[in-house]
């Protein structure tokens, strides 16, 4: 089923923020779930989280990061083109309820993961801290409206050129050595942002939820590339997921997996970027 783009912008340095036409995700999403799609007949398939939904106009909010082939592809695309296949929602929803403190952290693009996430878990009574990390304060990315949302955000960056110099990981052990009380946690974000923040909630027996973006293929369990190691047993991220216990994730298990077809990434971005610089030389 094809997803008509009704809006898009750049949200940050290769960042775009998009509207697309899915009346029947729009009406059946959940905080948590997401999406695949699909740019062309012979493209991957890629998870996309849906940052918003509006179940009356029959549109879906996406975010993503230009950092393959497909993700160029997706860049490529202009208001009013067609997404060939869009597939959802996928995943299992978020658990919503009152958990009393609850700490949201978002690294990255992560946030458009954590940010309807973290709104659910507001609406559900809880009061929320966030802290949003980027490398710069230009790749912090839905900073406002996690700040309407919190009842207080933390920004960090890596070069110290907004908020705290540091990482999240830095702002939230800062929240602990304080003596916060923390009932839940979130973390999404890049492979090692989320270990970081597991390491220092396991020896503190905090509960922390990871949302796991390990590669995917069909979106049903079927194939198995998403596949996980959680509490030493083999899960699949699409479909038992993709949120984890994260005391109980492999880290490095994902993180090898991630790699593991880097040296063909990289090649389909090369070809994909010299067959567009070939057809501007001919135009």
């Amino acid at each position: 089923m094809g997803a008509k783009i009704l809006k898009k912008e750049l949200i940050a340095p290769s960042v775009y923020r998009v509207e697309v036409e899915a009346p029947e995700v729009a009406r059946k999403h959940l905080a948590g779930q997401f999406v695949i799609l699909r740019v062309s007949d012979r493209g991957e398939r890629i998870p996309l989280t849906v940052l918003e939904k509006d179940p009356q106009r029959g549109v879906i909010t996406l975010v993503f990061q230009v950092v393959g082939k497909t993700t160029m592809m997706l860049e490529d695309l202009k208001v009013g083109d067609e997404i060939l296949n869009l597939v959802g929602p996928l995943g299992r929803p978020t658990e919503i309820r009152n958990f009393g403190q609850v700490v949201c952290i978002a690294g990255g693009v992560g946030c458009a993961c954590v940010y309807p996430i973290a709104k659910a878990l507001k609406e559900a009574g809880n009061h929320l801290v966030s802290i949003l990390g980027g490398r710069t304060h230009q790749h912090l990315i839905l900073e406002e409206d996690l700040a309407r949302l919190s009842d207080r955000l933390v920004i960090t960056t890596d070069d110290g050129s907004k908020g705290l110099h540091g990482f999240v990981s830095d702002a939230f052990r800062q929240m602990l050595d304080q003596g916060e009380k923390v009932d839940y946690l979130l973390a999404v974000g890049p492979v090692l942002m989320m270990k970081a923040i597991c390491d220092i909630t396991r020896e503190r027996h905090i509960h922390t939820v990871v949302s796991l973006n390990s590669i995917m293929v069909d979106g049903t369990g079927m194939c198995g590339a998403c596949r996980v190691i959680v509490g030493g047993a083999t899960r699949f991220a699409c479909v038992d997921g993709p949120e984890f216990d994260g005391a109980d994730v492999d880290f490095q298990n994902l993180i090898d997996r991630s790699r593991a077809y880097k040296e063909l990434e990289d090649q389909a971005r090369e070809m994909y970027t010299k067959g567009k610089t070939a057809c501007s030389i001919k135009k």
